[in-house]
Formats: C-alpha cells, sequence, structure tokens
C-alpha cells in the first residue's frame, strides 16, 4: 500500500510539474508573439507606412512562429496551431499587397487566438470542471 501510494504521489508531481513547463512556454510564446503583432499593428497605423520595414517585421514574426510551434504542437491541439498560422500567412499576404486595413484586422484575430489557446491551456477551475 505503502508504495503504490508513493508512486501516485510521483506521479501527480510529475503531472503538475509538466503542467507548470507547458503553461510557462506557452505564456511566454504568447507574449512574444502578441507583442511583436501589437508593435507591427503600431506601425501599419501610421500615415506613412514603410512597406520594407513592415516586411521585415512580419518575416521575424511568422520566423518566430516557426521555431516555437514545433515545441508547442507537443501539448496543444494542432487546429489552434493552424488558425494562428493561417491567420499570419493572410498578414503576409495583406502586406505583401499594401491592403493594411485588411492585415490589421487579421493581426487582431490572430492576437485573439493566440490570447484564446493561453486562456484554453491554462490551469484553473473553470478549464478543470
Amino acid at each position: 500500500m505503502l508504495k503504490e501510494s508513493i508512486i501516485c504521489i510521483i506521479i501527480v508531481i510529475a503531472i503538475i510539474f509538466g503542467n507548470n513547463t507547458t503553461q510557462n512556454y506557452t505564456k511566454e510564446s504568447v507574449s512574444q508573439l502578441s507583442s511583436g503583432l501589437m508593435t507591427l499593428r503600431g506601425k501599419l497605423e501610421q500615415d506613412e507606412v514603410k512597406n520594407e520595414k513592415v516586411r521585415d517585421e512580419i518575416e521575424a514574426i511568422y520566423k518566430q512562429w516557426e521555431e516555437r510551434h514545433d515545441k508547442l504542437a507537443y501539448f496543444i491541439e494542432h487546429d489552434e496551431l493552424e488558425k494562428v498560422e493561417t491567420e499570419l500567412i493572410a498578414i503576409k499576404s495583406y502586406i505583401e499587397t499594401q491592403d493594411y486595413e485588411e492585415s490589421i484586422s487579421e493581426l487582431d484575430k490572430s492576437v485573439f487566438i493566440l490570447k484564446h489557446i493561453e486562456d484554453k491551456y491554462a490551469f484553473n477551475l473553470q478549464n478543470v470542471f
């Protein structure tokens, strides 16, 4: 009986540690991507948009997403990740065609989806029950 209790306690501790690690990585990823997107939004709202700088910035954000995507795929539903990637590609295409109003709209959607992912996978009572 004691041996089984110890094994159960070790498993619960491992689950809590793993959940904490994945939550921290998710929060960090969402925070970095959201702040990059909001910076980009500020540049897109300016009267005179410098297309090369904006194009370089969305490329940097997309590259950052690609680096984090593989690790996030271990513990987040692939559908959620595909939504973010779809929005980022839409932002890139609108920036390339210099349709900045639509890119701002897609940018807002991608930030919302990122925040939704963070909230959905947070460890709280609402998500447990």
